[in-house]
């Protein structure tokens, strides 16, 4: 019943985190599929699914060309369906299929498995009204905007990965129901749309 499952605790990060690389474990000489990775987290892991999304593109995923632009479509995706009050996550079989090294994603998860297990001390159920679903349309919103400015940004160093940490802090926020994350992920959304508006300028 939802009343029910709007009282279960949140989602551990290191667990979330734990899931995927266990799955590049699996396919360690084979590729994984966003679909494959989907399937791990969950169709109704709207936040889960925009974190990893996040965490891949700032990890040394992120490095591999076209990969920030092909992970900013999915969190487009993800918004318009957030946006929308869908209860499932869809991706369509085109970007389900994209794929990647099971090597790959699992060397780049592992790097950063301390540092989640560090915030699943620190984060906790705040400010409830900032991860309910009024609010989250607003970040989905936000999401889109900031997905948008990917591509543009991709052409810069490093410069995709400040909307796609905005992302992952909407993400996190929402996986942990902790308010002050997703208040903190405002704040570098606007540094984001700075320096996209900056980059499409030319400036």
């Amino acid at each position: 019943m939802p009343a029910a499952e709007q009282k279960k605790e949140p989602q551990s990060l290191e667990a979330v985190i734990d899931g995927v690389i266990d799955l590049g474990r699996q396919r360690e000489g084979e590729k994984v599929s966003i679909g494959d990775i989907q399937g791990r987290i969950g169709q109704r892991s709207f936040g889960p699914f925009l974190f990893i999304a996040a965490v891949c593109e700032i990890s040394p995923l992120g490095g591999v060309p076209g990969l920030p632009t092909l992970l900013a479509v999915i969190v487009a995706l993800c918004s318009i369906q957030m946006l929308l009050g869908q209860e499932r996550f869809w991706i369509p079989g085109l970007l389900r299929n994209r794929a990647v090294s099971g090597q790959k994603l699992q060397s780049g998860l592992k790097r950063i498995k301390p540092a989640m297990r560090w915030l699943d001390k620190v984060i906790r159920p705040r400010l409830g009204w900032a991860t309910e679903k009024s609010f989250v349309r607003i970040l989905a919103v936000l999401c889109l905007t900031l997905a948008a400015s990917v591509p543009p940004l991709e052409l810069l160093p490093f410069a995709s990965s400040i909307p796609f940490a905005a992302i992952g802090l909407f993400g996190l926020g929402l996986t942990a129901r902790d308010g002050y994350v997703v208040l903190a992920g405002l704040v570098v959304s606007l540094a984001g749309l700075f320096l996209a508006f900056r980059s499409l300028l030319g400036g």
